[in-house]
């Protein structure tokens, strides 16, 4: 459902020099199955969610979603893909302040091909248990609030892919197993496959897979290797 082959991905420093951020032989993910990606912080964790996502581009490699190849599409292209087949939480959250609640989760569907489906988005926020403040806007609401108004959105329509980047960061540890839940059964029921970054053990310790990003991620390694030398 999701493979990538060969990706590499680096930045330039501000004196000219290349960072190497992601260099992975190897990763997949198949239809409808859920996976914690856990690792370090500065390991690649959320660019790696943003290549799969098509926000930022890769230097080389293959990034297969249905045998579509992310890297070889235009910016118009990308932006079509994650409207149909992407569903993102984002750490922080990123709700437009003017609209209410219902609103923020209907952004979901604008540019998705897909009809606009008003019902799923009442019935979502009901089921994170915002149906009484759905007409409130992101500064109404908690922090909590907030992100499960972002979950809801990201799931409202039915993507084929969910990627979650630390949905819980922002919660009260009473409230993360809850979130957690949802996203799982709620993918379970729409045969969703998602990768949630995080770096809970209590939150990875969920998943019956659980990979970790140091493990596969080459450039991690490499740096490793040459701090050891160096010292």
């Amino acid at each position: 459902m999701l493979l990538l082959t060969d990706v590499k991905k680096s930045f330039r420093e501000p004196d000219g020099s290349t960072l190497p951020i992601l260099d992975i032989p190897r990763f997949h993910i198949q239809e409808g199955e859920q996976m914690a990606l856990i690792g370090r912080s500065g390991c690649g964790k959320t660019t790696l969610l943003h290549v799969i996502a098509g926000i930022r581009t890769i230097d080389s490699g293959k990034i297969l979603l249905d045998k579509l190849d992310i890297s070889k599409l235009s910016e118009q292209g990308r932006d079509k893909m994650r409207a149909s087949q992407l569903g993102y939480v984002f750490q922080t959250f990123n709700l437009l302040p003017a609209f209410s609640a219902y609103e923020n989760v209907l952004l979901g569907m604008t540019f998705s091909p897909k009809k606009t489906d008003r019902a799923r988005a009442r019935q979502l926020l009901d089921r994170v248990g915002l149906s009484q403040r759905s007409t409130h806007k992101p500064a109404a609401l908690s922090v909590g609030e907030q992100q499960r108004v972002a979950v809801a959105r990201a799931l409202v329509n039915r993507p084929r892919l969910l990627l979650a980047d630390e949905p819980t960061a922002n919660i009260d540890p009473a409230n993360q197993e809850q979130v957690v839940s949802l996203l799982r059964e709620t993918c379970r029921e729409d045969n969703i496959a998602m990768i949630m970054v995080t770096h809970s053990t209590e939150v990875a310790s969920q998943f019956e897979r659980v990979d970790r990003l140091e493990d596969m991620n080459l450039a991690i390694t490499h740096a490793r290797t040459t701090e050891d030398s160096a010292t």
